[in-house]
């Protein structure tokens, strides 16, 4: 029998799979209230913003995949924009090569709001005072603060107390960071989600309030204190002090869209991805190049395994970096990319040993215009700042982000990755207890498939996922540019292994580092592979295959989380057992 931490759950009425217990413990509560999937995912949804401020926020950014029942699954895209007047030429009259990860002139349009009305409005059947009421009460009575954030917190206090004096005050209560597992409150954000819940009480309709809620925030208070606090120079992580572009106008502009999932079908399954506006369509190409190679047949845990999921990735990620950007601002060979024939193209450059050197392939034959390059190495006593790197601070263990996945009896799935609007990355903005998102980090100043465009969305790496077969499995996790190796790895397991959800979120995980990293300051580690220590043996051959090896501890690699429903209404879930907060809940 395979180890597990936990059983995975099995139940007839609904499942909540999240990064936090109280976010899955909300969800339930909707679900048992008579609530269906989707509003489950907005309460929950809410409920991060609040109580893991540290990886996301009402301000953030937040790709979400759905399926309704019998339907066909669908992306609500809340990925906020670059703004209008942030060009190229803007940021070279600033003497800036790179866009800095931190402060005003990362801000991009904070779109998780949006999509989560967008969600509710369509699919859901509670009003947003209603889906509202957990985040707001814990905002305004208080929730237990998990030992990262207060770590979090604690190293930012300094830059908080120097520079962004609207973050101290709402971060440092009576001068000093709070303590692990203490009770912290954030009563200008219970003040803003409690003023948005007001505006949609006075609508006619649960339709029209929803609406109301959301021009209150894109349209209303929200952009109006947005804009003028963006106009003000705070320091950032370039050392100086900078405004930002973004304005009220340019919220007022923007609103979620619903799109086509992209798809591949391995395994005998769909596997259902965001646009390539996101990395989603990278798990795609993994999975067929794996499929290619035979990865079913490859003993799990055994060094060949990782070693062909490891290269396989190395190309992935080469055709990321070269392919992927907002297609309705630059073109993306997408078709060419999830070509079948292209796969196993790809895949016939896997070799015996790890290679030192990736490019990109030439799908439908055309020519990458040119490979992103990491940034060079900082000089020594160099930092790049709090704040910036992976969506955590650097020495705060990687994969951070937030994921929650929801099914319900009728068979509603959904599968949301919200993050952005981190408290170490972006001030706050005054009277509303939240931060914006630093998406734009991701741009290049080129003018590439993800170089910086007005209007158009960063590059993200946020990564839900659906895959339909016999059942419909939702899953994700943090972990920027980790999210789809590490559900590449789970999936592995799961769909070509036989293990159930739990036993592959809980089998040993790996992800290698020979990539460009998307954030800020843009790092690459040339072979660099990170596995966990249960590996065993495995290690010694990786090494000898020329992999840079490090071991990062027997419990250290990935957040997944997953549900799923089959017909018949038999409903699973499992959750992450690394971190020691994410939790499944359901019956």
């Amino acid at each position: 029998m395979t180890f597990t931490t936990r059983p995975e759950l099995l139940g007839t009425h609904g499942m909540v799979a999240s990064t936090h217990w109280l976010a899955s413990q909300s969800g339930m509560a909707v679900l048992e209230a008579g609530g269906n999937a989707f509003d489950a995912a907005v309460a929950a949804g809410l409920v991060l913003h609040v109580v893991e401020p540290h990886l996301n926020g009402l301000g953030g950014d937040l790709p979400i995949l759905a399926r309704p029942a019998g339907g066909e699954p669908f992306v609500v895209c809340g990925q906020g924009v670059a703004p209008a007047t942030a060009t190229r030429e803007r940021f070279a009259d600033l003497g800036l090569t790179r866009i800095p990860g931190t402060g005003h002139l990362a801000a991009v349009v904070p779109g998780a709001f949006g999509a989560w009305l967008d969600l509710l409005a369509r699919h859901g059947t509670w009003s947003f005072p209603d889906a509202a009421r957990y985040a707001i009460g814990y905002a305004r009575d208080g929730f237990p603060l998990v030992p990262q954030a207060a770590a979090t917190i604690a190293r930012s206090a300094d830059h908080f107390r120097a520079h962004w004096p609207s973050s101290a005050r709402t971060w440092l209560p009576d001068g000093a960071p709070p303590a692990p597992g203490s009770r912290f409150r954030n009563p200008a954000l219970a003040d803003t989600l409690e003023r948005l819940a007001a505006e949609a009480r006075r609508a006619p309709t649960r339709e029209a309030g929803i609406e109301a809620a959301r021009r209150a925030f894109y349209e209303g208070f929200v952009a109006e204190a947005v804009d003028a606090f963006c106009a003000t120079p705070l320091v950032d992580s370039t050392g100086e002090a900078h405004a930002g572009f973004l304005t009220g106008e340019d919220l007022a502009r923007w609103r979620a869209t619903v799109e086509p999932t992209v798809r591949a079908r391995v395994a005998g399954r769909e596997v259902h991805k965001t646009g390539p506006w996101g990395q989603g369509p990278v798990l795609l190409q993994q999975l067929q190049m794996l499929e290619a190679l035979g990865a079913g047949e490859l003993p799990p845990g055994s060094a060949e395994l990782v070693h062909t999921v490891v290269e396989v990735a190395k190309l992935a990620f080469a055709d990321r970096d070269a392919w992927y950007g907002d297609p309705r601002c630059a073109p993306v060979p997408l078709d060419a990319l999830l070509d079948p024939d292209y796969a196993r193209a790809r895949a016939a450059q896997v070799g015996p040993t790890a290679a030192a050197e990736v490019a990109p392939g030439h799908p439908g034959g055309a020519v990458p215009h040119g490979t992103p390059a990491a940034a060079p190495p900082a000089p020594a006593g160099a930092g790049a700042g709090a704040g910036t790197g992976e969506p955590t601070l650097a020495d705060v263990p990687r994969g951070d982000t937030c994921h929650l996945d929801v099914a319900d009896a009728a068979g509603n799935v959904v599968s949301a990755t919200p993050s952005g609007g981190w408290l170490q990355s972006s001030p706050t903005v005054p009277g509303l207890g939240l931060q914006l998102p630093t998406r734009a980090q991701m741009f290049w100043l080129d003018d590439g498939p993800s170089g910086l465009r007005p209007g158009a969305r960063p590059r993200t790496t946020l990564s839900p996922t659906l895959v339909v077969g016999d059942d419909v499995v939702a899953c994700g996790t943090p972990g920027g540019d980790q999210q789809d190796q590490w559900q590449t790895v789970v999936l592995v397991h799961h769909l070509w292994h036989g293990m159930n959800l739990q036993e592959a979120i809980d089998a040993p995980c790996w992800h290698t580092t020979h990539l460009v990293s998307s954030f800020d300051p843009r790092t690459l580690e040339p072979r660099g592979l990170h596995a966990e220590s249960r590996l065993g043996g495995a290690l010694a051959d990786l090494r000898a295959r020329g992999h840079a090896v490090t071991d990062a501890g027997p419990w250290a690699l990935g957040r997944v989380s997953a549900v799923a429903w089959a017909p018949g209404g038999l409903l699973r879930a499992a959750a992450n057992p690394r971190g020691m907060q994410g939790y499944a809940v359901g019956r």
